[in-house]
């Protein structure tokens, strides 16, 4: 393999694990949530809060995952 296929190479396994670690985060957060709520409904409105907030930074750090993925791919010092 070629320098070129392993940084493809990279870059898929970047965005794809990253992926994947975002939307089992996601699952056991909604998950825990749900059961936390119906343990406590009044506690509600308090964790929905967190738990978007939470959101957020899960999927931003799957998103800066896919821009560093994708700043190796078009940054690619192998390519020439």
């Amino acid at each position: 393999m070629t320098d070129v296929a392993f940084v493809a190479l990279a870059c898929g396994l970047i965005i794809g694990i990253g992926a994947l670690g975002a939307c089992i985060g996601v699952g056991i957060m909604a998950a825990k949530y749900i059961e936390s709520s119906a343990r406590q409904p009044e506690l509600m409105n308090v964790l929905q809060t967190k738990v978007f907030l939470l959101l957020g930074l899960i999927d931003a750090s799957f998103i800066i995952g896919v821009g560093i993925a994708l700043w190796f791919a078009t940054a690619n010092p192998f390519a020439s």
